[in-house]
């Protein structure tokens, strides 16, 4: 798929999920703002995590296309607080794992990145 050829809200989520797929951090650098944050509670454990925190992790994982897992992820609904704000619903599975993700997004400087990420294993 051509990222020209979406609206960018649309191809910001396309880079998201290429970014994890590819564990790729050019593209990982590209989506989440420097200061975005990602958060989850699981079994009663709250988790906050610097988006730094995170590249780390994607930067030790390997990646789900080197082991040929294909792509396996869908935007389920992306709704516009306003033209420059967004928060997409996501679902995609990293080798065993498959999450929901609600990815906020703010257009800055004309591009839309990730500013803040709330995740679930399900």
């Amino acid at each position: 798929m051509s990222l020209a050829s979406v609206p960018p809200a649309a191809a910001a989520i396309e880079l998201y999920f290429e970014a994890l797929h590819e564990c790729d951090l050019d593209k990982f650098d590209q989506i989440f703002h420097p200061t975005a944050s990602l958060f989850d509670v699981t079994d009663g454990a709250f988790t906050a995590m610097p988006v730094s925190d995170y590249r780390e992790v994607i930067r030790l994982r390997q990646s789900p296309a080197s082991v040929g897992q294909p792509r396996d992820d869908t935007m389920i609904s992306i709704d516009f607080l306003s033209p420059d704000m967004a928060v997409a619903k996501v679902r995609l599975r990293i080798h065993e794992h498959t999450f929901l993700d609600h990815l906020t997004l703010a257009n800055i400087d004309g591009v839309f990145r990730i500013v803040a990420k709330t995740w679930h294993e399900v």
